[in-house]
Order: structure tokens, then C-alpha cells, then sequence
């Protein structure tokens, strides 16, 4: 047919119908494993078992103890817009299960191999393959339902292309697990990676809440979170909000879940961000694990394909909740003062010379007051200052200064003073040149991080007592994808135990720095990096977090 020619509508096949709508639902093996639980969560489970080999591509199952699928209904369960969990209108404007639209199960089976076996109360097991058009056969099963997905794709080998690694896409699923398991801490959730066990977490009552997120987001989150619990109205906040002294690199430890639904809704991201504003230098990320909870006539969950937004009625009243609650209870977590001195960057005063720019990537911020007051700015000694000062002046050729100076050799001139303990005051053939004498040395470490990186000769320097780091189960995976790429970034970290790291070496530009800081940063930073080639391609986002430990 000519481009330019008439199309005539036609009614599309079924068959490229569910393909298209697994587009939405099936973005990657790990989007396989949330409908499925999430699935299993609404039926009531109490326990649910997820394996899957080959980053989740060759297979994966998922078993559940909940109320089961009766035998006549295993087909119509197959068949798009097929659903238990809303009957009417009505019941649409206020959703109280995680799925509801009866998508996730026929669009699983139109790109892979899809085998559902069930039984009710009293019932005998049976199961169905292939789709909506197989028909049942017996299968002994006890009360609950099994879900095997295997070649994942088989059907469309085009959108296997754009998987990534095995160990990547493993990476997805575990984290989707771990906010799935977050979110419904009174199911027990086990789950297994090619037969090796992964993390077992048994049910519990709401004594063993914290048990359960100190598995998952570490003790050491725990030991640096308030306690959140508060009401106003329909309106309830609980969970654990972290002291700034445990900003992350990123947010990867940032779970905010509606009514049980894990969400990444940029409202109420924003809310959360913006209760920390005082406390935090602008590219650093507050830890939480928050449960907002509201009538769920309040609230639209139908709002994006894959339910991680939503729009509440009111968005105006959720939104000053939240600040003004996490802002009351950071305020009394009376160590809020002492949390903004330890954690305030060397650039949170920045007042940038003309000619010295800070590492790249690193947003600049003027000092915003804390919750307790004012904090004095972080202050130099005059010889620190001059270390730096000589420092930047060696360096300054391979910043490559304006060529509007008259004499490159006088580029910083004549130091003069000090001013503030913050900014160094230098003169030279044009005038006077302010130095923001933190965002300086931030900048001198990341050059010679950066050319010790790409010349392969990082110096290290062993640690005289190694630190000795728990990290949790999400960290523990990205160290061990990580491993190689630290090694050549001069951290040397050994495995101790479950859960448990000993970091033996750092740069030797870092030895003076938070070790466990460090490593917990550039995790973050490494998480999604699976080769060498990748690593260079993101160099200096990589660098510039070791940089502003050095500084």
C-alpha cells in the first residue's frame, strides 16, 4: 500500500490485541512477577513462593495458598477483561484491591508459554495451558494457585532485544519483590534465583513489622529512622522516616505505598522532598518507608497503565499532610541540628568563581536554615584553606582557565584572606577572584580521580582496620554485580557472611573518608551498570560521588 493512499478501518486480531496490550502490562520479566503477586495478595494468600531462572526470561513461578480459581472459571480467568474484583461502577471509585482491570493473566499468555494450575476449598486441582480456548485438566493441587510462565517473549523475539542482562533483570524482579514484600508485611514471601534461595521472609503481626523491613532495607536504616505515626481526618501516615545523617546518592531507599499500593507519585515524592528541603543539600536523597492510608473514594489508582500513580481529590490537603507531619517529627527526632551539620556538602554555600566550576553533575544550592536555626557555615582553618588553594593552583591548567586572563600563570593570583571560613579571597591582573574553597577541592579530587581512572592507576590504600558493613538484600545483589567495577575504582570490599561486607581498601585521594558512606554511595550509583563499556559511558556521575567524599 502507498504511503499516501487511503487505509481502510479494520477491526484487529485478537491474538495482536493481547500483544499489544502486554506492551503495557509486560514491560520485563519483573513487571511477569508484580501482576502475579499482586494477584496472589488479592486472593488472600497468607504465603507465596516465586522462583525464576535466567534473569526471569527462561521461567517463572509463582504459588500461593489463597482462595484458589474454581475449575469452570480457569478460562474465562484467560480471557481479557476477565476479572473477580470489581463488579460495577461503583466499585471502580473505590478500588481496595491491587489489580482490577483482568489484564495481566491473558496478556502474560499472548508472549510466553503460560500454564495456570488451581484449587478452591474442598475442590480437586486443575490446570489450563496456552489460553482461553484450552481446556481444563486434572492437576492435584492444594488449596491456592500456581501461575509457570516460561520463554518469556517466545511470541514476539523483538522485545527480547531490549531486555538487559541476566543479572540486571534479576536485579529488577528482586527489587520488585522487596517493594512488594514491604507492602504486605503480614504475607509471607520467599523467593529463589536459579534453585539459590534468595530471601525467605515468613509472615507476621505488626510486632514483627520492623523485623521485616530491617531484612530489607538494613539495620542500619532502622537504627537511623524516626518512628511516623499520625492521623487527621481520613487521613493516616505511619511507617519510619530517616535522619538526614543517612541521605542516600539516590533514591533507592524511598518507598512510599497508598492504601497497601507501592507508588512513584511525583505529588507526593515532592511532599516528602519537600519536608527534608531544610535539612538536605539538593542532590541528596531522604531514606522512608511511608503508608499513607485515605478513603479510597479519595483516591484514582486508574490513572497509569502500570497503577504507579495516582490522583487523590483533594491533592492540596495530602500534600501539606505529609510536609507537615515529617517536618514536626524530623524537628523533634532531637538530633536534627546535629543531622544538618554532619550532612551539609561542602557546596551548600556555594558562591562559584568565575573560572572554578564544581565536578559535573553536582547542583549548586544556596544554604537554607534548619529546622533549629541557623547552622554556622562549615569553616577551614587558614592552612587547610592554603592546601587547597596551592592544590587548585597546580591543577588549574588542566581546568583550563578563560583565555580572557591576561596570564595564565597568575590565574588565582595572590591569596589575601579568608572570609567566613567558606571562601578565600585571592587577587590577580584582573582583579579580585572569590574561591568557594569546598567546591575547589571537590573539583581537584574529581580531576585526578578521573585521570587516575583512565590511565588504570588509582592508587589504593589498605585500610588499617577494615570497616566492616551490613548491607541489605538489594545492596548485597548490586555488590555482586559491582564487584569488578569497584575493584578498578580502587574499592577492594570482601563478602564475610550474609549480609555482611568487610571493605579492605579505598583511593588513597578517600582515605581520610566515611568508608561505608562510600561504599553505600557508589552502590547506589552502580546499581544498574552491568559492564565495563556502560561504567565508562557514566564516568563522571561515578567519579564526581567518590569526589564529593574526597572533598
Amino acid at each position: 500500500m502507498a504511503d499516501g493512499a487511503a487505509r481502510r478501518i479494520h477491526e484487529l486480531s485478537a491474538t495482536l490485541s493481547n500483544q499489544i496490550a502486554a506492551g503495557e502490562v509486560v514491560e520485563r520479566p519483573a513487571s511477569v512477577v508484580k501482576e502475579l503477586v499482586e494477584n496472589a495478595l488479592d486472593a488472600g494468600a497468607t504465603r507465596i513462593t516465586v522462583a525464576y531462572e535466567a534473569g526471569g526470561v527462561r521461567s517463572i513461578r509463582v504459588m500461593d495458598d489463597g482462595h484458589g480459581i474454581h475449575r469452570d472459571d480457569l478460562a474465562l480467568a484467560l480471557r481479557r477483561h476477565a476479572t473477580s474484583k470489581i463488579a460495577t461502577a461503583a466499585q471502580l471509585q473505590r478500588i481496595t484491591t491491587l489489580g482490577f482491570r483482568g489484564e495481566a493473566l491473558p496478556s502474560i499468555a499472548s508472549v510466553a508459554r503460560l500454564t495456570l494450575t488451581s484449587a478452591t476449598d474442598g475442590g480437586s486441582g486443575w490446570a489450563i495451558s496456552g489460553g482461553e480456548n484450552g481446556d481444563p485438566a486434572p492437576a492435584p493441587h492444594p488449596r491456592g494457585t500456581t501461575v509457570l510462565v516460561r520463554d518469556l517473549f517466545y511470541s514476539i523475539p523483538a522485545r527480547r532485544k531490549f531486555l538487559r542482562a541476566e543479572r540486571t533483570e534479576a536485579g529488577h524482579i528482586d527489587a520488585v519483590l522487596r517493594r512488594l514484600a514491604l507492602g504486605s508485611p503480614r504475607v509471607g514471601l520467599t523467593w529463589s534465583a536459579s534453585g539459590r534461595e534468595v530471601l525467605a521472609l515468613p509472615p507476621g503481626g505488626p510486632d514483627q513489622h520492623q523485623a521485616r523491613v530491617a531484612a530489607i532495607l538494613g539495620t542500619a536504616f532502622m537504627s537511623h529512622a524516626l518512628a511516623v505515626a499520625e492521623q487527621a481526618g481520613e487521613l493516616r501516615l505511619s511507617g519510619w522516616a530517616a535522619l538526614p545523617t543517612f541521605s542516600r546518592a539516590s533514591g533507592d531507599t524511598q518507598h512510599l505505598y497508598v492504601n497497601g499500593r507501592y507508588v512513584r507519585d511525583r505529588a507526593l515524592t515532592q511532599a516528602v522532598r519537600r519536608a527534608y528541603r531544610d535539612l538536605l543539600h539538593g542532590n541528596r536523597y531522604p531514606a522512608y518507608l511511608l503508608y499513607l492510608e485515605i478513603d479510597p473514594a479519595r483516591v484514582d489508582v486508574n490513572v497509569h497503565p502500570a497503577k504507579h500513580e495516582v490522583r487523590f481529590r483533594d491533592g492540596r490537603s495530602v500534600f501539606d499532610f505529609v510536609v507537615s507531619t515529617l517536618r514536626r517529627y524530623l524537628a523533634q527526632g532531637g538530633r536534627a541540628g546535629g543531622a544538618l551539620s554532619a550532612n551539609r556538602s561542602i557546596s551548600d554555600t556555594a558562591v562559584s568563581a568565575p573560572h572554578v566550576a564544581p565536578a559535573p553533575g553536582r547542583p549548586r544550592s544556596a544554604p537554607s536554615p534548619s529546622v533549629s536555626g541557623d547552622l554556622p557555615a562549615p569553616r577551614l582553618t587558614i592552612a587547610e584553606s592554603r592546601s587547597v588553594y596551592d592544590a587548585l593552583a597546580a591543577e588549574s591548567h588542566s581546568m583550563q582557565p578563560t583565555a580572557q586572563l591576561l596570564d595564565d600563570s597568575e590565574y588565582l593570583g595572590t591569596p589575601l584572606a579568608q572570609l567566613h571560613g567558606v571562601y578565600l579571597l585571592a587577587q590577580n591582573r584582573r582583579g579580585l577572584v572569590l574561591v568557594d574553597i569546598h567546591a575547589a577541592h571537590e573539583r581537584i579530587v574529581f580531576e585526578r580521580l578521573k585521570r587516575s581512572f583512565k590511565t588504570g592507576g588509582i592508587v589504593r590504600q589498605p585500610l588499617l582496620v577494615p570497616v566492616t558493613v551490613s548491607l541489605e538484600p538489594g545492596a548485597m545483589t548490586a555488590l555482586e554485580r559491582a564487584e569488578p567495577l569497584l575493584e578498578r575504582l580502587g574499592v577492594s570490599v570482601q563478602v564475610i557472611g550474609p549480609g555482611r561486607v568487610s571493605i579492605r581498601e579505598i583511593p588513597a585521594l578517600l582515605a581520610s573518608q566515611n568508608a561505608e558512606g562510600l561504599l553505600r554511595d557508589l552502590l547506589s550509583e552502580l546499581s544498574e551498570l552491568d559492564s565495563s563499556e556502560v561504567l565508562d559511558s557514566a564516568l563522571d556521575s561515578v567519579v564526581t560521588r567518590m569526589a564529593c567524599h574526597g572533598a
